[in-house]
């Protein structure tokens, strides 16, 4: 009975930590670039003024529109006055109401509306250029960050194996020692190499808990001791893009790179601004109506003379209907307005002189990133190859450790080397895989980043 209560306590022990692993989430490249677009905050400030850009595209577009408003008041008057609608002076206490609607429209203002949509259209697609340079510097620091997790994970793996075979090695030399077959000095060096080797394991560790904490951080996830990666396998492949020549890859990344790109339309806009700002120079010319009327609140006062006597006679009465008054005494205006510039301070001018200025400055920009770019590329094509020439070199110095530390395990147990010899040789070999190991994603990274200058994406978009 007390066995059948132990096997089932080991099968619910087992189950809860299959479950509790299950509930840590193992991130791919692919989610973690997702991630980071869909919440970076400089990604989402962008995006706010994106909108701004819309908004500004919306109001070059009303520029076209008429002007129309309704203006009212209602005023009261004390003292003597001036009817303004039967034009007499009576000291009373008065009342009026006044309303109007205009309207106007440009019917030529120098193409300024034109203009002014064409930049704000030019303003959106700069603004969209700018998001997705953006993104693809997330995607390559998100990758270089995940990358490093792999790398410092693989690294781990080795010194843990290392220890294991220290471990071993332990262990029979404490079986060497009882049959007296080496020294205590022996065994002492065999137990300071463990405690090395765990201590680099604790190095390790910690290394990669930090590149779990960077990438973290990067995705902004506060949880990032819970935080962890899977286990993708990225081999040594030889890219297509090595295929290529520097200036292949240069030409092709010129006509689609969006740094490049977003400085070609900083250009255009800047460009569109010194049309907009020779506008100015031009006449305007608009139209206008307006439609106003009055509606006095106040008694009539009516004058007239007795036909007896001749005396003036004051009569009163009561002011007439509302929508009477507003039909009465309506009135129309209409007409054009013709705006000639000749003098303005050299405004305009200096206008136009400063946006000439800002378009020699975007080219000046322009023929920057260019250069910029084609340096870039340069850089990663020499490191590429380079990474791939000291990854096979690695690969070549660990088979080489490999085989030099088997000969003197040999040789260290038939009594020909000390152990200090067979450590030297353990601790060289070990270091090689290392390198292996940091040549490997050195070389996958720098390939990712001459990849990406020649149009293949970080990660392929579902």
């Amino acid at each position: 009975m007390r066995s059948k209560i132990t096997a089932l306590f080991l099968l619910f022990f087992t189950l809860f930590s299959t479950l509790s692993q299950a509930q840590v989430k193992k991130w791919t490249l692919q989610e973690c670039v997702e991630y980071a677009l869909e919440n970076n905050i400089s990604i989402k400030r962008s995006e706010l003024d994106m909108k701004l850009s819309e908004i500004d595209k919306k109001g070059a577009y009303g520029n076209f529109l008429p002007r129309a408003n309704f203006s009212a008041s209602h005023s009261w008057n004390i003292g003597l006055v001036v009817n303004p609608v039967t034009n007499t002076t009576q000291n009373a206490t008065s009342e009026y109401t006044n309303g109007g609607l205009s309207t106007s429209i440009d019917i030529y203002n120098g193409l300024r509306n034109q203009r002014n949509l064409r930049r704000a259209k030019l303003n959106i697609l700069a603004g969209q250029y700018n998001i997705k340079k953006m993104q693809e510097d997330i995607a390559l620091n998100v990758a270089n960050a995940y990358l490093q997790i792999l790398f410092n994970r693989e690294n781990l793996r080795v010194q843990n194996q290392q220890l294991t075979t220290d471990l071993i090695q332990q262990e029979r030399s404490k079986q060497l020692l009882e049959g007296g077959l080496i020294p205590p000095g022996d065994l002492l060096d065999v137990e300071a190499t463990v405690a090395a080797d765990r201590q680099k394991i604790i190095e390790a560790e910690n290394q990669l808990l930090i590149s779990r904490l960077s990438l973290a951080q990067l995705l902004q996830i506060e949880d990032f001791r819970n935080f962890d990666v899977a286990d993708e396998e990225y081999n040594k492949e030889e890219s297509e893009v090595l295929l290529q020549t520097p200036e292949a890859i240069y030409n092709k990344a010129k006509e689609e790179q969006t740094v490049i790109k977003v400085a070609r339309a900083n250009l255009e806009v800047a460009m569109q601004d010194v049309l907009v700002a020779k506008s100015s120079y031009q006449p305007t010319l608009s139209g206008f109506y307006s439609l106003n009327s009055s509606v006095s609140h106040n008694d009539v006062t009516n004058f007239s003379n007795d036909p007896v006597t001749g005396e003036p006679i004051v009569s009163y009465s009561n002011p007439a209907p509302f929508w009477n008054q507003v039909s009465d005494n309506k009135g129309h205006s209409f007409g054009l307005q013709l705006s000639i510039p000749i003098l303005n301070g050299f405004s305009v001018r200096n206008s136009v002189e400063r946006a000439k200025v800002a378009v020699e400055r975007s080219r000046l920009t322009l023929e920057e990133q260019e250069l910029g770019l084609e340096r870039n590329i340069y850089t990663a094509y020499t490191d590429a190859i380079g990474a791939l020439k000291a990854y096979d070199a690695s690969v070549s110095a660990a088979k080489a450790r490999s085989q030099s530390l088997e000969y003197a395990q040999q040789r260290y147990d038939v009594g020909l080397i000390n152990i200090f010899d067979f450590n030297q040789a353990q601790t060289l070999s070990v270091s090689a895989q290392s390198s292996v190991i940091r040549a490997k994603y050195d070389f996958i990274f720098k390939v990712k980043v001459l990849e990406f200058y020649f149009g293949i994406p970080i990660i392929q978009q579902q």
